[in-house]
């Protein structure tokens, strides 16, 4: 089994951490660079920072939160929110960001990944999808953190942004996103089923055993942990010893 990483997400609404609930329902937790540098010290392998009204107002904050994190933090960062022109991608990249997720920009124009893809490389493309099952027990991609529906499915679109440039794939279960219940173990495996780049899996840890779940079940590569992380539930630390005892092996 190749080595997992287990990753920070850090959801950010102005020059706050928060936290929701399927993706609603914010509650401001505090300044996001110092948990970022927080977690970077308990060993986190990787840090996500996700803008979560930017789609929404036209506008990415994060700039000055990731380079403020960027001379602090020396693991790879991925941005994501309101990324939506090659210069927006230089932008953060210059700021200190190593990767850019984007969600609402690649289903209006699906080219964007593409032409991320060429200019910067595979390495830094990221697609972020938003999934909510349906009734008929498919899932369909969301946007505008989880509010807009795109009448895309979720498996189709996944496969679709990999052939367009994606070099990876943050998956988040809009469902499952805040509650700590555990992931949603059947979507993880069904992209996994069908595209050849990592998949990082988001919302519903809230223990080290959902973590197993998602990587020996769902075949996840990463899993993104906040709610757990930023409630003191478990440590990047104390989840990389606890998934090492089930044979687990990480970064």
């Amino acid at each position: 089994m190749a080595f997992k990483r287990l990753t920070a997400r850090l959801d950010v609404k102005g020059p706050n951490l928060i936290k929701s609930i399927h993706l609603e329902g914010l509650k401001i937790l505090g300044d996001p660079a110092k948990f970022a540098r927080k977690y970077y010290l308990d060993g986190a392998d990787e840090l996500i920072y996700m803008d979560i009204v930017a789609s929404l107002y036209g506008r990415n904050s994060l700039i000055d939160i990731v380079e403020k994190t960027a001379h602090d933090v020396f693991v790879p960062i991925t941005v994501g929110g309101g990324i939506r022109s090659l210069e927006d991608v230089h932008n953060m990249l210059h700021a200190g960001a190593d990767k850019v997720a984007i969600n609402t920009a690649a289903v209006k124009n699906s080219q964007l990944l593409t032409n991320i893809s060429r200019r910067f490389g595979s390495q830094c493309t990221v697609l972020s999808i938003e999934a909510k099952k349906q009734n008929d027990g498919t899932w369909e991609a969301y946007t505008d953190n989880g509010r807009e529906r795109t009448g895309l499915n979720v498996i189709e679109w996944a496969k679709k942004g990999v052939s367009l440039g994606a070099g990876e794939i943050l998956l988040t279960s809009v469902d499952k996103e805040g509650t700590a219940q555990g992931m949603d173990l059947n979507l993880i495996k069904a992209v996994s089923e069908v595209v050849s780049v990592p998949i990082i899996a988001s919302g519903g840890v809230g223990n080290c055993q959902h973590i197993f779940d998602a990587i020996t079940i769902g075949n996840a590569s990463a899993i993104a942990m906040a709610h757990v992380l930023h409630y003191g539930f478990e440590t990047i630390s104390t989840v990389r010893r606890s998934i090492k005892n089930y044979g687990i092996e990480t970064r």
